[in-house]
C-alpha cells in the first residue's frame, strides 16, 4: 500500500455532500471510491480536506488515499477520470508521505462566495442557476465592504454556526468582497469552518448591503453569539472550496493558489 494524494474538482449540484452516507444518497467520497474500486488492487477510503456541504462545489480539493493500485500516478489519474462521472474530476495526483494526512495536516482553508447582480441586466440567470446566487435587491456594496472587516481575526463564531458541537473560536485571515468578471465575490480564508458557517456571512452582509442590519452592529451581532441575530443562510450554489492550505497563511501565496481557478 501507499498514500497517494489527489487534487479534485467538482460540481456539488448532484451530490449530497462529500461525505459517503449510508443510506446511499449519491456523494464525492462514494463517487472515487467507487472508481478505486474499478481499479485492481486494494484500496483504502479517500480522505479530504474538507466536507463539503449538498451543493457546494470544489475547484482545489486536496485528498489522500492508500492504495496497492500498480499504475503510475500518470495513468492512475487517467483512469480514475476514466471511471468517474462527469462532475467530479481528478486534476493531479502525486506520492504523499505515509504519514501525510489531507484533513488533520491542512492549516487553513479558503472559500469563495459567488454573487452575481441581476436587477439591471439578467443575463446569465438561467445559465448560471447552479454556480452562484443571483442578486435583484440593491446593494450598499461600499457598506458590505466595510463590514468583512468585523469578521477578520480571531473571534467566537457561535452567531454564525449551525448545530455547531465543537469549539466555536476561529481565526479568519481573509475576508474581502471583490468585484470580479461582474460579479460581487467573497474570498474568505482562516484556520477552519463551522458548520454553515460562509453561508451565513454571505447572509449576514446581504443584510447589510439591503440594509436591515446596520453597519455599526455588525460587529455586535459576531460578539452575541446568538444566531438569530445573524443574517439568513444562503444558498450552496454560490459557494466553491478553492485552496487548502499545509503551511502558514501567506495572502501571496494563497493568491497565486487561486488567481488560475476556473470560474
Amino acid at each position: 500500500m501507499r498514500r497517494i494524494r489527489l487534487l479534485l474538482e467538482y460540481d456539488g449540484s448532484g451530490f449530497a455532500g462529500w461525505q459517503r452516507q449510508v443510506t446511499g444518497e449519491r456523494t464525492v467520497q462514494g463517487a472515487l471510491e467507487d472508481a478505486f474500486a474499478a481499479l485492481p488492487g486494494a484500496h483504502g477510503r479517500v480522505h479530504a480536506a474538507g466536507r463539503t456541504d449538498a451543493g457546494v462545489h470544489a475547484l482545489a480539493m486536496v485528498a489522500h488515499v492508500d492504495s496497492s493500485v500498480p499504475i503510475d500516478d500518470h495513468k492512475l489519474r487517467l483512469a480514475l477520470n476514466a471511471h468517474l462521472p462527469r462532475d467530479v474530476v481528478v486534476l493531479a495526483v502525486e506520492p504523499a508521505a505515509p504519514t501525510f494526512e489531507a484533513q488533520y495536516h491542512c492549516r487553513y482553508r479558503r472559500y469563495l462566495y459567488r454573487l452575481r447582480p441581476m436587477r439591471s441586466d439578467a443575463r446569465g440567470a438561467a445559465i448560471h442557476r447552479q454556480r452562484c446566487l443571483p442578486v435583484f435587491a440593491r446593494l450598499d456594496v461600499e457598506a458590505m465592504r466595510a463590514a468583512t472587516a468585523a469578521f477578520r481575526g480571531e473571534h467566537d463564531f457561535a452567531a454564525l454556526a449551525t448545530r455547531e458541537t465543537r469549539s466555536t473560536r476561529r481565526t479568519v485571515h481573509l475576508c474581502e468582497l471583490r468585484d470580479e468578471r461582474g460579479e460581487l465575490r467573497l474570498h474568505v480564508a482562516a484556520d477552519g469552518f463551522l458548520r454553515t458557517m460562509v453561508r451565513t456571512l454571505v447572509g449576514t452582509l446581504l443584510s447589510v448591503g439591503k440594509g436591515a442590519l446596520p453597519l455599526d452592529e455588525v460587529a455586535g451581532v459576531l460578539a452575541s453569539g446568538d444566531r438569530a441575530r445573524a443574517g439568513r443562510n444562503v444558498p450552496p450554489q454560490g459557494l466553491y472550496f478553492v485552496e487548502a492550505g499545509y503551511g502558514a497563511w501567506d495572502p501571496e501565496r494563497s493568491e497565486a493558489a487561486v488567481r488560475d481557478l476556473v470560474v
